[in-house]
Order: structure tokens, then C-alpha cells, then sequence
């Protein structure tokens, strides 16, 4: 598989995203410049996509209740409340900068997809989330991205 789409690929996971991406291109040696672009392109394509696609997703999940997918639908729904439990205090007190640092900060739980679903869950107005994603994606890949190469200077 081409190393690039790789990094994309994994660009696109939820809790993976960006910023584990591009650790993981800089681990396997692929270089600095282009795995930082591809990567991203991912947080790019993840913060106006989701927005957009959340209500469907949530629509979907709602309807799986009564079928032989109803244990998928109500592992969605108890992640739905451990992210407005997780999301909250940055939500619902700082508005946008606030899902921006909740985005930006790269620990599991949070992130681009969970900062998506929070800012839903919220009924924060899609540009303005959309910004938000974008901007704490590309904040979280520098966290991630400073460390990583310093550790590729130690190596």
C-alpha cells in the first residue's frame, strides 16, 4: 500500500486521526513534509465532512434499535453520553475556543470525531464547528508533531 494513503487512511480513524498519524508515518521513516500534508488533508476532510454527516449517522444509529444491529446502536448511544459527559464543561462554558482545546488536546476521547459529535449533541452552528474542528486538528498534530521529532533526532 502506497505510504501516503496509509497515513490517510489512518488520518480518518476516530481517536487515531491526525495527530497519531503522523507519529505513526514519522516512526515508519516516511518523510516529514508530505506525511504533515497528508495528514492534514485527513483533519481537513474529517472537519467539514462530519458536521454534515453526524445527523445521518445519528439517524441511522436511532433506527438500528429494533434490529439485529440494536447492540451496535446502544454502544453509539452510550458513547454519544460519555462524550457529552467528557465535552460539556468545554462546550457548553467556552462555546467554539472551547471545542477547539477540547479537539486540540491529544489524549483518547478526544479529538476531531468526538469534538464533531460534542459540538452535535451541543447544537453548535456547523461553520462555526467546522473552524473549530479545523483548527484544533492542525493544533494537535503540532503537539503530536514537536515530540515526534524530537524523539527522530534521539533515534
Amino acid at each position: 500500500m502506497n505510504k501516503f494513503i496509509e497515513v490517510f487512511m489512518l488520518s480518518l480513524v476516530p481517536t487515531f486521526e491526525g495527530r497519531y498519524a503522523i507519529v505513526y508515518g514519522i516512526g515508519r521513516g516516511y518523510p516529514v513534509a508530505e506525511t504533515l500534508i497528508i495528514a492534514s488533508l485527513g483533519v481537513l476532510l474529517l472537519s467539514l465532512a462530519l458536521p454534515l454527516l453526524l445527523p445521518l449517522i445519528d439517524w441511522v444509529m436511532l433506527n438500528l434499535d429494533d434490529t439485529p444491529l440494536g447492540k451496535f446502536a446502544e454502544l453509539y448511544l452510550r458513547y454519544v453520553q460519555r462524550v457529552r459527559r467528557k465535552a460539556h464543561p468545554y462546550v457548553e462554558r467556552w462555546g467554539v475556543p472551547g471545542l477547539t482545546v477540547f479537539v486540540a488536546i491529544p489524549l483518547p476521547g478526544t479529538g476531531v470525531w468526538t469534538g464533531a459529535l460534542a459540538a452535535y449533541i451541543f447544537g453548535m452552528e456547523k461553520r462555526r464547528t467546522m473552524t473549530a474542528l479545523l483548527i484544533g486538528g492542525m493544533l494537535s498534530i503540532l503537539i503530536t508533531l514537536i515530540p515526534s521529532l524530537g524523539a527522530l533526532k534521539i533515534f
